[in-house]
């Protein structure tokens, strides 16, 4: 039986993740569309969760029975953009299309505007190629905004983006 998307948890990242992170951080597939390039050793594995993922206060591991499947992120503004905050996420191909990251970003979603009084907006910018992710925002209640026009830097190409956005008081889906 295959599982369902309820049966995953968020939590810190931790090193003996590293073989399960290079697993799905390896596959170009899954980092197309991130800002960082594919995972291609367990030494790098280990070097970026110890000096990226571990230390990011939002930053956590998508995980079903134990094992790292991906992650989602929230980059929270400061001063004058503290009432906003970015988010982010992968999972590993295996697990496309099956519901998880629409279940981690509606999990992590709750959780920051809980947590984080002055968080009224959370807000993510998706290449218009990448029609999943696209899916996977409206899923959870984000609302298209508009087409960012070479707005952002993607494996070495200046691409056109959406943006999208969650507000502390619309909806969240499912």
């Amino acid at each position: 039986m295959d599982p369902s998307p309820s049966a995953i948890t968020l939590r810190p990242f931790e090193l003996s993740d590293a073989g399960d992170f290079l697993s799905w951080a390896g596959n170009d597939r899954v980092t197309r569309y991130l800002r960082w390039d594919s995972i291609t050793s367990l030494e790098a594995a280990e070097s970026y969760l110890r000096n990226v993922a571990i230390p990011h206060p939002c930053r956590r591991s998508i995980c079903l029975g134990g094992h790292s499947i991906g992650y989602v992120s929230v980059r929270p503004g400061s001063g004058d953009e503290r009432c906003r905050a970015h988010v982010s996420y992968a999972v590993g191909a295996e697990f496309w299309g099956r519901g998880f990251a629409t279940a981690a970003l509606r999990m992590a979603a709750r959780r920051v505007f809980d947590e984080m009084p002055d968080l009224v907006r959370l807000e993510a910018f998706v290449e218009v190629e990448n029609k999943g992710s696209q899916r996977v925002l409206e899923k959870v209640g984000f609302v298209k905004e508009g087409l960012l026009r070479k707005y952002g830097i993607c494996k070495g190409e200046v691409r056109d983006m959406y943006v999208y956005s969650l507000l502390s008081t619309d909806e969240i889906l499912g």
